[in-house]
């Protein structure tokens, strides 16, 4: 390895698994000492235990590196806190922090409980700004640092996950606020977008082509690191070998009347007016329903 993150100090939360341990293994492997969290739940967010973070923290340790585990949940404040208080306590600093923990319980919006709704925005959304705020007051005084979040494609939307896609469309909105509000002090902050095979995206219900979870560290790495200190406020996928940017969201197109709005206006000017921006989620489903009644299985 390279040594792209020599002297650093990162926090990886959902390291037990996954995409979070390929990137806490990918960060102590270019020099960095990490801390290590995982609540170790399993994928619907029950059952705790420590365990899965202890074996990472081993593996590193056992390759040479410098690694502790933090088991808290990230979905309380004092989670978040403890993690990036471990990191300043035990390595002096907190360089960067890296959030891909998160649960699944998917449900159609008619049929979504609060039961499923809750814990869903408390892990992925919550658990981004409960580690975001620790570390943001510490890198506000260092003048330096990094912020990734880690967010999906279902941001778009998504059919039977309106929990997972409210809560990853909130990510992408609280790296772009933390990006701007940030920006003053050094301190960056971005969002990955995976395609990768976990356990998560195992209950992808079609056919996905999909990387692994080591394709997607090494685009971390290099956004923690000193040479991507002139990005921020980004939003790439990481897919196999395709890297991709997303665009900013801005308005399109407007149309004006003089005085107030009626109903009746916007109905008969709205169509060559301003339209609507075509859904391509709602396309691909068409697409899919297509190839179902034709026999054909349906693909991404």
């Amino acid at each position: 390895m390279s040594g792209y993150l020599e002297g650093k100090s990162i926090a990886v939360t959902g390291a037990g698994r996954g995409i979070g341990r390929a990137v806490a293994l990918a960060c102590a492997a270019e020099g960095a000492s990490v801390i290590v969290n995982d609540y170790g739940v399993n994928q619907d967010g029950t059952e705790p235990t420590s365990e899965v973070a202890d074996a990472v923290v081993k593996e590193i340790t056992d390759a040479g590196g410098t690694a502790v585990a933090v088991a808290d949940s990230v979905a309380e404040m004092a989670g978040g806190e403890r993690i990036v208080a471990t990191a300043v306590e035990q390595f002096g600093k907190i360089d960067g922090v890296v959030c891909p923990a998160g649960i699944l319980r998917e449900r159609m919006l008619f049929n979504m409980s609060e039961e499923e709704w809750d814990p869903v925005i408390a892990t992925h959304l919550k658990g981004t700004f409960t580690v975001f705020r620790a570390a943001a007051a510490r890198m506000k005084e260092q003048k330096s640092g990094s912020l990734i979040g880690f967010t999906s494609g279902a941001f778009a939307g998504s059919v039977a996950q309106a929990n997972y896609s409210a809560a990853k469309g909130g990510i992408v909105s609280l790296v772009r606020s933390a990006a701007a509000g940030m920006y003053r002090y050094g301190v960056t902050a971005n969002c990955i977008a995976p395609v990768a095979q976990t356990r998560m995206s195992a209950q992808v219900p079609m056919e996905l082509q999909m990387g692994e979870p080591e394709d997607v560290a090494p685009m971390v790495v290099y956004l923690l690191s000193d040479h991507a200190r002139h990005i921020t406020g980004q939003v790439y996928t990481v897919n196999g070998p395709t890297i991709a940017v997303w665009n900013q969201p801005q308005e399109v197109r407007s149309m004006e009347t003089e005085g107030r709005w009626t109903p009746e206006d916007i109905a008969a000017r709205i169509d060559d007016g301003v339209g609507q921006e075509r859904m391509g989620l709602i396309d691909r489903l068409d697409a899919m329903r297509a190839a179902a009644a034709s026999g054909e299985k349906p693909n991404q």
